[in-house]
């Protein structure tokens, strides 16, 4: 694990703008060719919360592949499903997780699920290792986990984008020390290093410094954080509310790296 670049479960650090209520619009009125390439977008940032959801329910690793390529195929494109969300109604993952419930009550696509998948399938997912179920959603119920790989493969994105400025400005140690007093205690589950040992490690002089230096990465990643999330729900009371579930989620990744 990197935890400079990733947590242990989630994207590979590229931007993605899939979950703006913009995206969602545009896909609306949009023209086919455009809405392609969106949904197409919207499909990469969301069909490993959705395998693992369906893992945690007890499907075997084949039987979540084909429901995941399933439910993609036949409800998000063959039924429009992105076109029917309405941002005025709350997230769209709730939205999401709402139809692939209703996908899954019929027997009758989960049998022909497979059949149904065309050959140029929408993932690629034979030639690659799904995603394991993290030891961290044992206990959680199967929408929880979905949370759990969706809020793990946003703050992957938004790590990486603050890194990624960091490193842009000239501000590399601002990140180093960020990450060795911060980031890595809480994805290792471990106690933050003494302050002067960190200023030490990076030739920082001053700790008063240093504790700027950090502050200055965490505002960063918290603007960061909250422009990402004012795409993806409805209200600034929504945002609030979706700060302090990745807050708690944070907390809970650090019990459960102990």
């Amino acid at each position: 694990m990197k935890p400079d670049e990733q947590t242990s479960i989630g994207g590979t650090g590229r931007t993605f703008q899939t979950t703006q209520w913009t995206a969602i619009e545009q896909i609306k009125s949009g023209d086919d060719t455009r809405n392609r390439a969106l949904i197409g977008d919207m499909i990469s940032a969301y069909w490993k919360p959705v395998y693992c959801y369906l893992r945690h329910k007890g499907y075997d690793n084949e039987q979540a592949k084909d429901l995941t390529q399933g439910f993609f195929h036949e409800i998000v494109l063959g039924r429009k499903l992105i076109q029917q969300a309405d941002h005025a109604k709350g997230r769209f993952r709730t939205f999401l997780l709402t139809a692939l419930d209703r996908y899954l009550t019929s027997a009758h696509r989960k049998q022909t699920a497979k059949k149904r998948i065309p050959r140029n399938k929408l993932i690629q997912m034979d030639d690659m290792q799904p995603p394991d179920l993290p030891a961290a959603v044992e206990g959680l119920t199967s929408e929880e986990s979905f949370n759990y790989v969706w809020i793990s493969q946003l703050l992957d994105e938004m790590l990486a984008e603050v890194r990624a400025e960091c490193c842009s400005r000239r501000m590399e140690v601002h990140w180093k020390i960020f990450r060795a007093r911060v980031l890595e205690p809480i994805l290792e589950g471990t106690a933050p290093p003494p302050l002067a040992e960190v200023c030490k490690r990076h030739g920082i002089g001053d700790g008063i410094k240093a504790a700027n230096m950090i502050l200055t990465v965490k505002r960063r990643f918290q603007a960061a954080l909250r422009r990402r999330l004012r795409q993806s729900v409805a209200s600034e009371a929504d945002v609030s509310e979706e700060m302090v579930e990745l807050m708690q989620f944070l907390r809970k990744r650090r019990q459960y790296s102990r």
